[in-house]
C-alpha cells in the first residue's frame, strides 16, 4: 500500500515538473523572442525544477530499470555470484546516499539558520535546494527495495537498460522495414 502510493506520487511529481518546465520555457520563449521582454525569474525556476525532475527520476530509475550499466562482466558470473556482486554494489550506493543524506541535511540546516533567499524569487534557499535530502532519501528507499529482492532471490541484481540488445532490436526493425519496403 505505501509502496504503490510512493509510486503513484513519484510518477506525478515528476509529470508535474516536466510539464511545468516545458510551459515555463516556452512561455519565456516566447515573451522573450516575441516581446522584447522576460521574466526575471524564469531561469532559477526552470533549473530548479530540471534539478527537481533529475533527483526524483534517479529513484524512479531504479524502479523501472532505466539506468544504464557496465554489467558485461557480472552477467558471465555464476548466478549466485551474480547476486553476491550485485547486493555489494547496492550496499555501496547505499553507503553513497547515506554521505549525501548527511550532507544534505547539514547543508539545508545551514541554509535555514542563515535564511537566505533564492537569487530571482522570494522562496528560502533551503526549501528550493531541499531535493537534495529528499531525492537521496528516495533513492535509498529504492536501492533498499533492490537490496531486498536480491537477497530474497527475487532479483539478480539492477535492472538495467541494454542499450545493445535495443539498438540491435532496432535495426532489425529497420533493415525490416527497408527490406518490407523494396518487395512492394
Amino acid at each position: 500500500m505505501f509502496s504503490r502510493i510512493v509510486n503513484s506520487l513519484e510518477e506525478m511529481v515528476i509529470s508535474i515538473l516536466l510539464a511545468s518546465m516545458t510551459l515555463l520555457v516556452f512561455v519565456e520563449v516566447v515573451l522573450r523572442f516575441g516581446f522584447g521582454t522576460g521574466l526575471m525569474w524564469a531561469q532559477e525556476l526552470t533549473l530548479h525544477l530540471s534539478a527537481w525532475m533529475v533527483l526524483f527520476g534517479a529513484s524512479y530509475g531504479v524502479k523501472i530499470g532505466s539506468h544504464i550499466g557496465v554489467d558485461a562482466f557480472v552477467k558471465i558470473l555464476p548466478h549466485q555470484i551474480q547476486r553476491l556482486v550485485s547486493a555489494f554494489a547496492v550496499i555501496c550506493c547505499l553507503i553513497y546516499c547515506g554521505l549525501f543524506i548527511k550532507g544534505a541535511w547539514v547543508y539545508l540546516e545551514k541554509m535555514h539558520l542563515i535564511g537566505i533567499e533564492l537569487e530571482d524569487m522570494p522562496i528560502p534557499k533551503w526549501i528550493g535546494h531541499s531535493i537534495l535530502l529528499i531525492g537521496m532519501v528516495m533513492l535509498a528507499w529504492r536501492l533498499l527495495q533492490l537490496l531486498w529482492e536480491i537477497v530474497t532471490g527475487k532479483a539478480d541484481g539492477f535492472k538495467l537498460t541494454d542499450e545493445a540488445k535495443d539498438s540491435m532490436h532496432l535495426a532489425q526493425e529497420v533493415q525490416e522495414a527497408a527490406g518490407g519496403g523494396e518487395k512492394a
